[in-house]
């Protein structure tokens, strides 16, 4: 068995997002085991990239996130509408966000953020001949600053454990092997 085989699912609760549940699964292994499972429909994330005076470098949010207790520096991402596709999240969530209109977008690949839980998928892209464009932001998103980095910067950053988010640090990675950095 190369699968797993979902024998039943007890529906929990639902979220505005997450659908929370039970699934009853017999794994590859052949082992039948309770799972808890929140599904997920998506997300996108996107990393802005500039080219001044000949120097590479990114735009980053500064954003309170109420479950890490703190702000962080992240991508600007956010969940797939119904309906939408992941490039139409991630255009979306770029200007809504950062106040930046993505001339072209390029897929970086996707990750799986915490995979022991939820089915969650968030879609890597990576925006370039970006525009200034009006901010739009939901009423949840609590952003303080929208700042350029170059990747000198962003290392250095890393080095000093200031940046923290997982998908933010996933598409900073597929974006530098992307870009040959």
């Amino acid at each position: 068995m190369s699968e797993a085989v979902v024998h039943s699912r007890r529906h929990l609760h639902q979220t505005r997002v997450l659908d929370i549940g039970v699934e009853d699964v017999t794994l590859p292994s052949g082992v039948r085991t309770l799972l808890d499972v929140a599904r997920h429909p998506g997300a996108s994330c996107v990393l802005p990239l500039d080219v001044v005076d000949g120097v590479a470098g990114v735009t980053l949010i500064h954003q309170f996130r109420h479950c890490a207790d703190g702000w962080l520096w992240e991508a600007p991402a956010g969940t797939l509408n119904q309906g939408e596709t992941p490039e139409q999240c991630a255009l979306r969530e770029v200007i809504e966000e950062a106040g930046l209109q993505a001339g072209r977008l390029e897929c970086l690949g996707f990750i799986f953020p915490a995979p022991g839980f939820t089915d969650e998928k968030i879609h890597l892209y990576l925006a370039r001949d970006c525009t200034p464009a009006p901010v739009n932001r939901d009423d949840d998103e609590v952003i303080t600053e929208v700042k350029r980095f170059t990747w000198p910067e962003l290392m250095a950053m890393l080095g000093r454990n200031e940046l923290q988010d997982g998908k933010t640090l996933a598409v900073l990675l597929h974006a530098r092997r992307f870009l040959g950095l």
